[in-house]
């Protein structure tokens, strides 16, 4: 599955935001990851900075996104 770098571009808060999400883009850091049937979905774990796995979940189609990391920021680097 890939995803528009200049979507995600256009969705980070700050350029920190940005920075950290490019360092997040690795398969190594994401697992059980998925997509639904109609491929609108994609949702996995990210080994973020904490000790948890972070759950995260977007839509495609409208860019919504969800995320269980501790941040303040939406949207997060994570989702």
């Amino acid at each position: 599955m890939a995803i528009d770098l200049k979507a995600v571009e256009q969705l980070a808060t700050d350029q920190s935001s940005l920075k950290a999400a490019a360092g997040l883009a690795k398969p190594a850091k994401w697992s059980g990851a998925g997509i639904s049937h109609d491929g609108a979905l994609i949702w996995g774990e990210c080994a973020g900075s904490g000790a948890n796995l972070y759950r995260v979940m977007a839509d495609l189609g409208d860019l919504g996104n969800k995320c269980t990391c501790p941040s303040r920021k939406f949207s997060c680097k994570d989702g």
